[in-house]
């Protein structure tokens, strides 16, 4: 394990250094092409379970930090649900994927930002995700912290489900976004969470 400081370096530059020195094949765990086709199996068993629900047109919430898992599940939808449109959802002082998408062209977050969804917490969309949502985005959504912690605090209640944070965000937006339609499919990814935080998640938020 090799521990960095998210604040103050970059992880590409790291990340290729260290494969380089140690001649290493670089995969990225989201901006690579076979990464994206693999998270687009999601998109595949969405649009089944969509069809065999009778759900032919609703908005796909889904986590997003470089973008490989919305990448990927927008390719899948496209072809087996076109009237499935992702919407990708960050968290707030990490939505580059929006302000990206609205702006033409990749945009960075701003440093000193801090956000409890650290799995998803990014410098820039990626080279490869980007072009793909660019096409097929459905409109993006952002929520906070507090709502990322209800949204767990929820998940574990009324699912039995534990959620990391940065896991968690495309559910709080399903619950927490009133202007949504009725019919929401919102993927819930990880739990590699803190045992504190998850404590905080619950004490905080009880339901």
């Amino acid at each position: 394990m090799i521990l960095y400081d998210r604040a103050n370096q970059d992880c590409d530059t790291l990340e290729t250094v260290l494969a380089e020195a140690r001649g290493l094949s670089l995969i990225k765990p989201f901006d690579d092409a076979q990464v994206i086709a693999g998270q687009g199996s999601i998109g595949i068993e969405i649009a089944v379970q969509a069809a065999a629900a009778g759900v032919r047109d609703a908005p796909v919430l889904t986590c997003c930090g470089v973008g490989g898992m919305a990448a990927g599940i927008a390719l899948a939808l496209q072809s087996d649900a076109p009237d499935l449109r992702v919407r990708p959802v960050e968290p707030e002082g990490f939505e580059d994927f929006m302000r990206s998408l609205a702006a033409g062209k990749i945009l960075r977050n701003a440093t000193g930002a801090a956000s409890i969804c650290d799995a998803i917490v990014m410098p820039q969309p990626g080279d490869l995700t980007f072009p793909i949502l660019q096409r097929l985005y459905g409109g993006g959504l952002v929520v906070s912290d507090e709502e990322v912690l209800r949204a767990m605090a929820m998940a574990f209640a009324h699912l039995r489900i534990v959620l990391e944070p940065g896991g968690a965000v495309a559910l709080a937006a399903a619950l927490f976004r009133p202007y949504l339609p009725q019919t929401v499919i919102a993927v819930a990814s990880g739990g590699n969470v803190d045992p504190a935080l998850f404590r905080r998640a619950l004490e905080q938020h009880t339901v």
